[in-house]
């Protein structure tokens, strides 16, 4: 393993602007990049899936012009995009995205087009970082244990001959479940993962196995989804669904102990993520410049330890996970 470790603990996801679930306007997505180059941000994470290239395009946009050397880039692996006479309106929970259809691809030969392809939306020549991308059973169902086996002899083989000659320098998985990581821990030498709303205030389903597991390995962990959707920020979702009675109480149960410290939910929602010591960074997906400079300072709120100690107490964090007071 290379031991590379993207810039933390902030960085940037771009599902959003890839339409994810709302329509967000040309100009808003120039002004969110903008500011997140403003703010320090130097770690950005696409994917051909969000928006159907559409996330690509404006990350690359905002990239193309800055130094190349000053940024982390990664980018996902495992779906092709073929160009389509009819789209829906909402396709897989993106709105408007670009004219074509995803097909799933992880074997090598279809790794080395998706990169391709990629590069050419992005205008960029080089990524840092790539993951194969939701190659698990909440996308695959019956058929993953099969798919998995073709990322593991295709994509998996690809990018580690990429790492060796330096072309990138780490791969490894971008997923929503923590199985197909420790799978591929068993077979392959991957270095890190993008683990999405799988260790959050509300859900700690990395913390008991994937973690120990990255931390015997010397592989990292980016975590995406820090708000599992919305309900740590305010909203009604959890994992992109509804929330259900038991979630919504126990977000608000979290919100009224960090209100009584005087502190921000979200604040201590991405605190908490990047106090792992597996965790790299924490890539939030922001929609406008207010929502990326709001990332920025709740990142450097300060938050008692108070607060960490009345959590645990009232058993809504786990006695072994780390916060950030240690």
């Amino acid at each position: 393993m290379t031991g590379y470790s993207p810039p933390g603990p902030l960085g940037a996801g771009s599902a959003p602007l890839g339409n994810l679930g709302t329509v967000v306007p040309e100009e808003d997505a120039v002004a969110c990049l903008a500011a997140a180059w403003d703010v320090g941000i130097r770690h950005y994470d696409t994917a051909p899936h969000y928006g159907a290239g559409l996330a690509e395009h404006r990350l690359g946009n905002a990239l193309r012009s800055r130094p190349r050397e000053e940024f982390t880039l990664s980018t996902k692996v495992g779906r092709l995009l073929h160009a389509a006479s009819e789209t829906r309106d909402v396709n897989q929970g993106f709105v408007r995205a670009l004219p074509f259809r995803r097909t799933f691809d992880y074997s090598a030969a279809g790794t080395v087009r998706s990169l391709e392809d990629s590069h050419q939306r992005l205008g960029l020549n080089r990524f840092d970082i790539v993951y194969i991308h939701d190659c698990a059973e909440d996308w695959h169902g019956a058929a993953f244990k099969e798919r998995f086996a073709e990322a593991m002899a295709g994509a998996a083989k690809v990018l580690s001959a990429m790492r060796g000659r330096g072309e990138i320098r780490a791969w490894g998985m971008g997923l929503n479940l923590v199985e197909p990581a420790l799978s591929c821990l068993e077979t392959e030498r991957p270095d890190l993962f993008l683990i999405a709303g799988r260790y959050t205030l509300l859900d700690h389903t990395a913390l008991e196995r994937l973690f120990p597991a990255c931390a015997a390995r010397g592989v990292k962990v980016v975590l995406g989804g820090p708000y599992n959707s919305g309900l740590l920020a305010g909203g009604t979702t959890f994992n992109y669904v509804p929330a259900t009675p038991d979630m919504v109480a126990r977000a608000d149960a979290i919100r009224a102990i960090c209100e009584r410290h005087g502190v921000d939910i979200k604040a201590a929602a991405l605190q908490f993520c990047a106090a792992h010591p597996v965790v790299a960074a924490v890539i939030p997906g922001p929609r406008t410049a207010a929502e990326v400079r709001q990332n920025a300072a709740l990142m450097q709120a300060e938050i008692p330890s108070a607060l960490w100690h009345d959590l645990r107490h009232a058993g809504l964090l786990p006695q072994n996970a780390p916060t950030p007071e240690g």
